[in-house]
């Protein structure tokens, strides 16, 4: 048995665990924050069985779309510490998963 770990933004969370649930597939949904830009995700927990960690991983990435978003930044020039804010796009959104092996579970 397998414990998948997986790292989504909040924007794909819903369509995710739904179409998950809809595999037969059970999910807990944990609230989150990244610690890059601050902001809201949810991670994802599923126990499976070693073979269906492909067909999970799977269901996982066909509803989780990377994007671009423009955030501020700012910056430091010269010696006399001048700094300007300017914005800078970055690519957000996929998931991040991480695959544990399961040595003991009990459903009581």
């Amino acid at each position: 048995m397998k414990m998948i770990l997986a790292i989504v933004s909040n924007d794909d969370s819903g369509r995710v665990s739904s179409h998950l649930t809809n595999e037969g597939h059970a999910v807990t949904r944990l609230a989150t924050t990244g610690g890059f830009l601050m902001a809201g995700n949810t991670t994802l927990l599923v126990g499976t069985p070693d073979e269906q960690v492909d067909a999970v991983i799977d269901i996982i990435a066909r509803n989780s779309k990377k994007r671009t978003r423009i955030v501020p930044s700012t910056a430091a020039y010269g010696s006399g510490g001048v700094s300007s804010a300017f914005p800078v796009e970055v690519t957000v959104g996929g998931a991040t998963i991480f695959v544990l092996n399961v040595e003991r579970f009990e459903k009581l």
